[in-house]
């Protein structure tokens, strides 16, 4: 599974009512504050990892799909909303972000978002109509929105050693290289064109990996049942695939296994050829950094936590001030 859903992105996400069958303006204007524009190509992008990930694991989408993708899509923007409040707040300052933050946090959008791939994270841009410079204004912006937070909350009080370490604790794996990841799981691939079922369609493929994968929940053996039912090169080993990079998956099916525990089928899931049912076996995470390299994000993680509640009460005054229109 390697291929990005963008371009399904861009005609399904970015509308409130989520039409599935008709085109969707993609140009347009999600939201305006204090007169300055959020473009629906703006919230697009900030939503492709979501509506991927999404897409792979509701295949039938359905009511589940639609309330978790809601839902992020007006965290997003909301997000964008907030920074734009910030923003005219920080330009009454007269302040700048240093050019290097921006293409250090830059770097480590690509590491995270595609797994390093610079060419991948560009072809996203283009798909979503943004340019890199247009992708750095972004980060700049939300580097501008930490700035503030910070600013404004400079009297809060000082991280204590143990809220450091346990911050830390809680939260190395998801600073970990995920480059160095590997996972070995077993596989069912059910292709939604079957060369051997000339009745089979799309709808009837999908329905047998649902049964499929019910039926090893309740016990059926995994190995077998691929043996029996997977169309793939792995088939003969029973699905079997062993250590596995994390950066030869696809980041939103990655997302998925890595976050799946190891004692139940997972699936079906959405694959551009048809559909898969996992099973992991084990897996090999990358290191974690050790406190001492990210300690300063540690302590600011832990003065965000202590003035969340100070910064809500602080932001809904903002909001309540600006003139906001949304239009999505």
């Amino acid at each position: 599974m390697s291929k990005h859903f963008l371009t399904h992105i861009l005609a399904l996400s970015i509308f409130s009512s989520i039409a599935y069958a008709e085109p969707v303006e993609v140009n347009g204007i999600a939201a305006k504050v204090n007169g300055q524009v959020i473009t629906k190509n703006e919230v697009s992008f900030l939503l492709a990892p979501d509506f991927a990930k999404l897409s792979t694991q509701f295949p039938r989408r359905g009511p589940e799909f639609v309330k978790q993708f809601t839902e992020a899509q007006k965290n997003v923007l909301q997000e964008l909303i907030d920074r734009q409040i910030i923003l005219d707040e920080f330009k009454k300052l007269g302040a700048s972000i240093n050019s290097t933050i921006i293409d250090e946090e830059v770097k480590r959008q690509i590491h995270q978002r595609c797994n390093g791939d610079e060419k991948k994270f560009r072809d996203e841009l283009k798909e979503s109509r943004l340019t890199m410079e247009g992708y750095r204004e972004m980060i700049r912006e939300k580097m501008v929105v930490q700035s503030m937070r910070a600013q404004q909350f400079s009297d809060a009080p000082p991280a204590l050693p143990n809220e450091v370490q346990n911050e830390y604790d809680k939260e190395k794996d998801t600073l970990r290289d995920v480059a160095q990841d590997k996972i070995t799981f077993r596989k069912i691939f059910i292709p939604s064109a079957d060369p051997d079922n000339a009745v089979a369609t799309p709808d009837s493929q999908l329905a047998l990996a649902e049964d499929l994968a019910n039926k090893i929940n309740k016990g059926a053996d995994f190995a077998e049942t691929a043996k029996t039912y997977s169309k793939d090169a792995f088939a003969a080993q029973g699905g079997l695939q062993e250590n596995v990079p994390r950066t030869d998956l696809a980041p939103e099916f990655a997302a998925i296994i890595f976050e799946s525990p190891t004692d139940k089928a997972v699936g079906p899931l959405l694959d551009p050829r048809g559909f898969t049912i996992i099973k992991v076996v084990s897996k090999d995470l990358g290191p974690a950094p050790p406190l001492s390299k990210v300690r300063p994000m540690i302590e600011e993680r832990v003065t965000h936590n202590k003035t969340s509640a100070q910064y809500e009460r602080w932001i809904e005054s903002r909001r309540k001030r600006a003139m906001i229109e949304i239009k999505l």
